[in-house]
C-alpha cells in the first residue's frame, strides 16, 4: 500500500501518518507539506501516484482542490481522499472524483472506517473480485416499508434497499440480503422512500448510500449496477453530492 498526506500543517501531517501507520504497519507513507511540492512530484513522475491520497484543502498558494484537478488531469487515478477543517467544498470534492470527505477532527474509527473502505475499493477494481460496502451513513435508518405479494406482506428495512426495478409491471426490490418481487409502481416507490434514493433511468430507483462510482451512462452500486440515462445525469450528480453534503455535515 502506498500512501501519500498532504497537509502544510506539519503536526497534522505526523499524526496522519501516526495513525495510518497503526492501520498499516507494512505501507509506504510519504508526506508533503504544501501542494507545490506535490504538485512538483506528480508531474516528474505521473505515473508513480499512490494508492491513496489524504489531502487537506485550505493551504498556502496552490489549494487542495486546485491539486486534485491537476492530479486528475495528469492521469492520477488514486483514492483521493480530503481531510479538512472546512465542510464548505464537499460538492467541489466530489467534481474531481474524491472517494470521501472527512472534516477535523477525525477520529480514529472514522479514519480507519475509510481506509479500509478505499482498500475494498482498490482491490475490486485491480482484481475484480466484489465491490466494496461504501456505508457513509452516520445514522441508523431504522424505518420499514411493507411489501405484498400472493398474499405474504414483509417489512423491508429502507436502508438496506440498494436499488429496484421495474419489469413487466412489477417492482424488484433488491436488498443487501434477498430480492423481493411484487406488483407495483416505481413511482410510488419513489416518492414512500425519500430524498436518500434517486431515479437515474426510468427503469431503476437507487439508495444513493451503496454508490460506489459512477460514469454518465452507468451507476456501480454494492452487488450491481444500474444504467443512467444522459438526461439524467446532471440531477443525479447534484442528488448524490447532497446526499454526501447530509452524511458529512448532518445539513443539506
Amino acid at each position: 500500500m502506498n500512501i501519500a498526506i498532504c497537509d502544510d500543517d506539519r503536526k497534522t501531517c505526523a499524526f496522519l501518518e501516526e495513525k495510518v501507520r497503526t492501520i498499516y504497519q507494512n505501507a509506504f507513507i510519504k508526506s508533503f507539506y504544501d501542494a507545490d511540492t506535490l504538485w512538483r512530484a506528480a508531474k516528474k513522475e505521473p505515473k508513480r501516484a499512490p494508492d491513496i491520497l489524504l489531502l487537506d484543502i485550505q493551504m498556502n498558494c496552490m489549494n487542495g482542490m486546485e491539486l486534485a484537478r491537476n492530479l486528475r488531469g495528469i492521469g492520477w487515478q488514486t483514492v483521493l481522499i480530503f481531510i479538512t477543517a472546512y465542510a464548505d467544498y464537499v460538492f467541489e470534492a466530489f467534481d474531481v472524483g474524491a472517494f470521501h470527505y472527512l472534516v477535523k477532527p477525525v477520529s480514529d474509527k472514522k479514519l480507519a472506517e475509510v481506509l479500509h473502505k478505499a482498500e475494498d475499493l482498490l482491490t475490486q477494481e485491480k482484481h475484480e473480485i466484489k465491490y466494496a460496502d461504501m456505508d457513509f451513513d452516520n445514522t441508523t435508518d431504522a424505518r420499514r416499508i411493507a411489501v405484498k405479494n400472493a398474499g405474504v406482506h414483509t417489512s423491508v428495512k429502507v436502508s438496506d434497499i440498494v436499488y429496484a426495478e421495474v419489469f413487466n409491471r412489477k417492482v424488484a426490490l433488491h436488498t443487501t440480503t434477498q430480492s423481493i418481487e411484487y406488483y407495483g409502481k416505481l413511482k410510488d416507490l419513489e416518492d414512500e422512500l425519500g430524498a436518500d434514493f434517486y431515479r437515474p433511468h426510468r427503469s431503476y430507483l437507487i439508495n444513493l448510500k451503496y454508490v460506489i462510482k459512477y460514469d454518465s451512462s452507468v451507476i456501480f452500486l454494492q452487488g450491481g449496477q444500474v444504467m443512467m440515462a444522459k438526461r439524467n445525469y446532471a440531477g443525479f450528480v447534484k442528488a448524490y453530492m447532497a446526499y454526501i453534503k447530509r452524511t458529512v455535515t448532518g445539513t443539506e
